[in-house]
């Protein structure tokens, strides 16, 4: 079966850079034997979190309380084996509606509290940022946090951006950066297939203690191999005065 990867459009002009490179990085995706499939967040109803999970963690969860457009995109998320999220620059950060997505994905996440894992763990995913001016690296690297923490798995070379007001299809470098991010996600797909990675984050309690008394006794002996050296450096200096 073809990996399936989604592109999320988190702009409203639908004639602007960031549509074009996502454009660029689906192609790329294809050229490695991927379906894909494009939907746009302003043409959706994506309404801002309730933070549910503030007042209980059991209170967060798929489907999520809210009746919206995102139930549409939960299940094509979990249908899909990979995204790749574009974003205008709005103030050195996402545009309003990529938030409300980013923020919405929580009920997918939290699924950890239900059946012992996130929903959105090893996805794999790509990102891409425009805008005239400053901001862009330091938006994705702000979605790369957050979705690596919500079990997303980001690849090598996951990321493409643009800071200027032309025509980024007449720049060389960020379009051979976001056709390499679909093509790069498509092949990352293909390689978890074929590994069958059923888990990522295990709550092995006897391996993790085992660990821990392991860095314990580690950090002992280095704690007082070093307060040796250095209280004969401190005997050097003080000798100095």
């Amino acid at each position: 079966m073809r990996p399936l990867i989604l592109g999320i459009n988190g702009s409203p002009r639908k004639y602007g850079n960031a549509l074009k490179l996502l454009m660029v990085a689906l192609e790329g995706a294809k050229s490695e034997g991927a379906e894909t499939k494009v939907y746009h967040l302003y043409d959706m109803d994506i309404r801002p979190c309730l933070g549910c999970v503030s007042d209980s963690e059991k209170l967060c969860r798929y489907p999520c309380i809210i009746e919206d457009d995102m139930k549409r995109l939960y299940d094509e998320l979990l249908k899909a084996d990979a995204f790749i999220l574009s974003t205008p620059v709005y103030w050195y950060g996402v545009s309003g509606v990529v938030k409300n997505f980013i923020d919405r994905l929580t009920a997918l996440e939290n699924m950890i509290y239900f059946d012992g894992r996130s929903w959105l763990e090893g996805k794999v995913a790509g990102f891409i940022a425009v805008g005239n001016d400053v901001g862009a690296l330091a938006t994705i690297q702000n979605l790369m946090a957050v979705l690596n923490s919500m079990g997303v798995l980001i690849p090598p070379w996951a990321l493409a951006y643009y800071e200027g007001r032309g025509d980024v299809l007449d720049d060389k470098q960020p379009i051979a950066d976001a056709w390499n991010i679909g093509r790069i996600v498509a092949v990352t797909v293909k390689i978890l297939r074929s590994h069958r990675i059923e888990r990522w984050y295990l709550e092995d309690k006897e391996a993790i203690t085992a660990a821990v008394r392991y860095a314990r006794e580690v950090i002992s002996r280095l704690r007082k191999s070093q307060e040796r050296e250095r209280l004969t450096m401190l005997e050097r200096l003080r000798s100095l005065d």
